[in-house]
């Protein structure tokens, strides 16, 4: 049966009041969630941008939903450093703990300096990064001389159970190449053609465990305030790669987007103040082999969504 859960988006969203939204969901019917780790938001509108590792200890204590994080590490991170942020908090809630590794964007890796790197070089870096986290989380001393460095390395606070460590991609390429080490595979909405091309890419690239995707949706009373609102706070997330992966800072997000149209927003958000509407979207997502959905209401305010949503869509997807 196809999970759904609710996304945490700490760069909109006051860490205590996200807190009190995840209670909020699981209460209504949500059974997962998740959130991504990130130093900036894409706008200054967005407005937020708390540290999410701190933050999932609360809300692993405060709920009893299972938990994951999208990751990048080996710029901002040490790769030593994560697998000790996950292997504890997988120690601390067994079962509940997942984490997805990307290659990161500059908006959040140019803050320690040091340039941005190509992508051929990034994949090669999580690579590596990869590989030191899941030799750490199985409990063995690593030393390892790449594009990361690790020295005489050791958890000594681990999981009874290997933790998921999943793929984040959002093209097929990347997927077929997250196949070839992932626990799983993540990815945002896009064109469903698309989606069938990167999970048939995973797959045939030996790609294991369970299908993920992170849902973009605006919803309210109305269709114009449903529209209003993702325009104000989602119009500077609407750039494909490498323009996303590329640009450094709130402000340049900002400039680039002044002139997104609504109508181009919706093409990367679901818009809809009707409610069947999401549920026939999120049907289609789940028909196609996703196994874990997770929503993600573009608004600040998240406290009608989840009420409507755990009303009226999550029981028509059970």
């Amino acid at each position: 049966m196809t999970v759904f859960g609710l996304h945490n988006s700490h760069e909109q969203i006051h860490p205590s009041a996200l807190l009190a939204a995840v209670r909020r969901a699981e209460a209504a019917g949500f059974t997962a969630a998740m959130c991504s780790d990130h130093f900036s938001p894409w706008s200054e509108r967005q407005g937020q941008s708390a540290f999410a590792w701190s933050w999932l200890g609360a809300a692993l204590q405060a709920t009893r939903l299972p938990f994951g994080i999208v990751n990048a590490p080996g710029q901002r991170y040490h790769p030593a450093i994560i697998a000790q942020a996950i292997g504890t908090l997988a120690a601390m809630y067994p079962g509940r703990f997942w984490a997805a590794l990307g290659t990161g964007e500059a908006s959040n890796e140019h803050i320690i300096g040091g340039g941005w790197p190509r992508k051929e070089l990034r994949n090669a870096r999580l690579r590596e990064c990869v590989d030191v986290i899941r030799a750490l989380l199985a409990g063995e001393e690593v030393s390892h001389d790449g594009l990361v460095t690790v020295d005489r390395a050791r958890l000594w606070t681990r999981p009874a159970e290997p933790v998921r460590l999943v793929g984040a991609a959002i093209s097929v390429e990347t997927a077929g190449w997250a196949g070839q080490w992932a626990d799983g595979l993540i990815t945002v909405n896009q064109p469903v053609e698309h989606l069938r091309r990167m999970i048939d890419a995973y797959r045939a690239a030996g790609g294991r465990g369970e299908l993920c995707l992170q849902v973009h949706l605006s919803w309210a009373p109305t269709e114009d305030e449903a529209l209003a609102v993702a325009h104000e706070q989602w119009r500077s997330n609407v750039f494909a790669p490498p323009v996303c992966w590329d640009l450094e800072t709130a402000e340049h997000f900002d400039v680039v987007s002044r002139d997104v149209t609504p109508s181009r927003v919706a093409e990367t958000v679901h818009v809809s103040a009707d409610l069947g509407r999401h549920t026939e979207i999120l049907q289609r997502y789940r028909e196609l082999g996703f196994d874990q959905i997770y929503l993600h209401h573009v608004g600040q305010r998240q406290e009608e969504f989840i009420d409507a949503f755990g009303a009226k869509v999550l029981p028509q997807l059970t």
